[in-house]
Order: C-alpha cells, then sequence, then structure tokens
C-alpha cells in the first residue's frame, strides 16, 4: 500500500494554484474542470510520479470551521519535506510568505510553519541523521 493522494482544503483554487506552482514549486499533474471547481492536484518536481496534493474547494461548511481552529491552534494541515529547511526558509521568506514559526531544531527534525494563504498552516521538515546531523 502506497499514499496515492492526500487534499488541503483551499477557499481560492486559482490562489493555491499559483501559491502551490510559484511560490513552492510543486507541479500540475491534472487541472480539470468539474463545475465550478477543478480537479486540481500538484506534485513534487522530485518526484512527478509519487503522492499528489488536491487542492481542494473548502465549500463543506465543516471544512471552514476545521480550518479556523487549525489555524488558531497552530495546527499544520500537511507537512512537506525539504533538504536544506534554512535555505527554503530565507527563499520563501524573501518570496513574501509569513512563517507562523521559524525553524526549530527538536533533535530528530528541524519544522517551520507557514501560512499557505489559502487558510491553511503548512510544515515544512528537515529530518535529521543520526547523531544530529541534517
Amino acid at each position: 500500500m502506497r499514499i496515492n493522494m492526500c487534499g488541503v482544503m483551499v477557499d481560492d483554487q486559482a490562489r493555491a494554484h499559483e501559491f502551490y506552482t510559484e511560490t513552492l514549486g510543486f507541479r500540475v499533474k491534472h487541472d480539470i474542470p468539474v463545475g465550478k471547481h477543478r480537479w486540481l492536484t500538484v506534485v513534487s518536481p522530485a518526484e512527478p510520479g509519487g503522492a499528489e496534493l488536491v487542492l481542494e474547494p473548502d465549500e463543506h461548511p465543516a471544512a471552514k470551521v476545521f480550518k479556523a481552529a487549525m489555524v488558531a491552534d497552530g495546527i499544520p494541515l500537511a507537512s512537506f519535506g525539504v533538504e536544506d529547511i534554512e535555505a527554503e526558509h530565507k527563499r520563501l521568506e524573501a518570496a513574501g510568505v509569513r512563517f507562523t514559526q521559524p525553524p526549530v531544531d527538536y533533535g530528530t527534525a528541524i519544522t517551520a510553519v507557514f501560512d499557505d494563504t489559502c487558510g491553511n498552516l503548512i510544515q515544512m521538515m528537515q529530518g535529521k541523521k543520526e547523531g544530529g546531523e541534517s
């Protein structure tokens, strides 16, 4: 068994498309009109055949309440792995991304949390090798 897709609920698919592709650097895998919305998925350019992230409209009434509660509690909705968190933090900050948590070293991993402009907090994480090295 493997992860095929997982979703992030977004309040604006056009803005999500721009942020996740132009700012974060993901690539569009599917962009299919479905009524007033789109079946919109992105993938990592490092793993174009890997898991897809679905940028889903947050139309369900529970979605907005759930997302607001997660943001209020500072809980990221998704986590993305990076090779060099310091470099990614600097790159994204220079691109205007708002971080709610700068990189923090937790011993086995370094994490940072940012706002995806679509109602979610997203974590990026750099794992560390045994002995604490990145």
